[in-house]
Parts: structure tokens; sequence; C-alpha cells
């Protein structure tokens, strides 16, 4: 499966080695393991190009010196990778708050979004991050929202809006990723609503996960929204691709940074980490997406012609066992699957569309 075009770039997140591991389910994955087993997969001579980062400890601590980052370069530059999108740690359990919760709450989550742009502008001065976005959400629960849609919307919006001067004044631009388990941003038609009323599209977007949106066209937390009809039969391809163009039609216009991902339409949850959409492996066989034509209805407009709106995608396999990850064919897969999504959606233009517009 060689590759055909050289656009977008294709990266692996580390922060499966971190979500929903802990004292209460597996061990974490250390950072130099994650980036060993990325830097080895290979398919026909094309390998990953990057890594997105959660910024957290172990891997990468929110307060990191400049000396740190300076040894984080070196270590991902001499496996030959790049550094892409970075979460920022505004839940309270990472030192954030709730994007809805008091004004301690509130100022806490601006705080590290902050702390995230330095270390993004630092990584992009180093030399090792040329393109990505700093990803938020709204650290609160849809229950928590549930109390109060229209007040806790508006105090996301606020939230967000703060967060949106912080990156603004560092150069950034700010992914919200929809998924149920954030309040406000639980089903597509609500993820819209704040996208909406935040205002702010040249610097907040969405980001979109596969695994993720899935669940929005099922209603998952929010019924009233879903798109699916509840009987759903998943033998029957023509309706759930209607679903999917409708939610993506709705979020596309927003989308700033894309997940490639497969989900067997089920929940899970692990560690500390909440209920939300299961990853799956690419091949794995109750998986209820093709792929590569769900990532087209992300990566192509509506008149079939590529967006060309991601410097680069990124393969999220969140909550997989330590067995899956610590084996070389799960990541040598997962590659194949990325080069089958950019040789169906890519392009190949000489100059990078994001430059010509600077």
């Amino acid at each position: 499966m060689k590759n055909q075009h050289p656009y977008p770039a294709l990266h692996n997140a580390m922060w499966p080695g971190l979500v929903g591991k802990g004292p209460d389910s597996e061990p974490p994955i250390d950072l130099e393991t994650m980036l060993d087993l990325t830097a080895a997969a290979e398919v026909d001579g094309v390998k990953f190009e990057g890594v997105d980062l959660f910024l957290f400890a172990p891997h990468v601590d929110i307060e990191s010196s400049d000396d740190d980052l300076k040894r984080l370069t070196d270590r991902i530059a001499s496996r030959g990778l790049v550094i892409g999108s970075l979460v920022a740690p505004v839940w309270p359990p990472t030192g954030g708050g709730s994007a809805m919760g008091s004004e301690e709450d509130r100022t806490n989550f601006v705080t590290q979004v902050r702390k995230a742009c330095l270390i993004a502008g630092k990584l992009r001065k180093l030399g090792i991050r040329r393109y990505g976005i700093v990803r938020i959400d709204s650290a609160a629960s849809p229950a928590e929202w549930a109390k109060d849609p229209r007040a806790n919307t508006k105090l996301i919006a606020k939230t967000f809006r703060e967060a949106c001067k912080v990156a603004e004044g560092s150069g950034e631009r700010l992914a919200a990723e929809g998924e149920i388990c954030w309040g406000g941003m639980h089903s597509w038609k609500r993820m819209v609503e704040l996208l909406e009323m935040v205002g702010r599209p040249e610097t907040l977007g969405f980001q979109a996960d596969m695994a993720h949106t899935l669940l929005f066209t099922m209603g998952v937390n929010a019924p009233e929204d879903r798109i699916l009809p509840e009987d759903f039969d998943w033998s029957d391809p023509e309706i759930l691709e209607e679903a999917i163009q409708t939610m993506t039609r709705a979020l596309r216009p927003w989308t700033i940074d894309f997940h490639v991902a497969q989900n067997d339409a089920t929940v899970k949850g692990a560690g500390s980490h909440d209920k939300t959409g299961r990853h799956c492996l690419p091949r794995d066989p109750n998986g209820k997406m093709n792929i590569v034509e769900v990532a087209g209805a992300w990566m192509r407009d509506e008149g079939g012609s590529p967006t060309c709106a991601f410097q680069h995608i990124c393969w999220d396999g969140c909550m997989f066992p330590n067995e899956v990850m610590m084996r070389a064919d799960t990541w040598r897969d997962v590659l194949a699957t990325m080069i089958a999504v950019r040789n169906a959606h890519g392009w190949d233009e000489a100059v990078k569309p994001w430059e010509a517009k600077a």
C-alpha cells in the first residue's frame, strides 16, 4: 500500500498510553515506549511522520522548563518524527477546572490553556512543531450541564472566549473535541450551538474523532438529537451514510483537526475516564464504519474535492489495552489504514495550501 499523496501528514496519538490508565486500571505506557512503537511502524516504506501529545505528566509535564522541552524535541526528532496537536490538561484532576464551574474553576481552565499555548509556541520556535492545534473541551459532565442547559452553555462559551484571547496572543488555534462525555459538547447539535455562541471561527474550531462522532448519530447522552433510527439495522450502509452526511454537513465547516478511528457502536470507560466512544482496532470485526469512506465525509467537501483543511491527520487508539498497544502489528495495521485514508482523500499540490494563503 504505497503512499500516493504527500499531504496531510500521518500522526499517531501518544495519550492512549495515559488515558484510562492508573490505579483502577492498567499502568501507563511511558512516552519513550509510545514513541518507539510509532517510529518502528512501516508499511511499504511509509512511516508515521509525527505524533500528537497530551501535556500531562508522566508524558509531557505542563510545567516543563525550556530545558525539558529541548530534551523532548531531541527525543522526538531523533526518531524522525515531528509534533502536531497538543492536548491542554483542562480537567479538574489535571489542574484545570470545569468551563461552566465556579470563577476559580474557569480561571484554572484558562490558565491551563495559557500554559499549553506557551509550550506550543516554544515547540514551534524549536522547529519540531510546524502545524497543529491546542485541544480543549468543557471539562464538565452532561449530567451537570443538563441541570441548566441554557445558562451552562453560555458559561462554557464565555470561558472558551477567554481561552480564545489567550490562544490569539500566542498565535495558536484551539479545537474543541465533541464527545458524548463532555457537557454542552455531547451531541452534534449542541456542539454547533456552542461553536456559534463562541463566535470565534478564526480561533476556535472543532476536532472530529470518528469514534466519538459516530455516537453523535446514535444520540448517546442526547436522544433528542439522534439521527439514526432507534431500531437501526447496522447492515444497512445507506442509512448510516445519510446520517454521517447530515452530521458532517453541520460540523465539517468548523473542523480543523481530525482523528481517524473505529468504533463498534458501544461506549467504554476505564480508570478515571468517563464512558465515551469505544475505539476499536481498524480490522475489528465489530467495527461499524468503513474507515476510508467515513473519513472522506470529513475530508472532502460537498462537491467531493479534498478540503485540504488539515496539515495532518491523527490515529486515536484511546483506551486500547496495553497488551494490544505493545504489539508491533497493531501499529502496522493502523499505519496501513492511515495510508489508505490519505491515498483516498489527500492531495499532492507542490505548495501546501496553508502556506499559499500566508
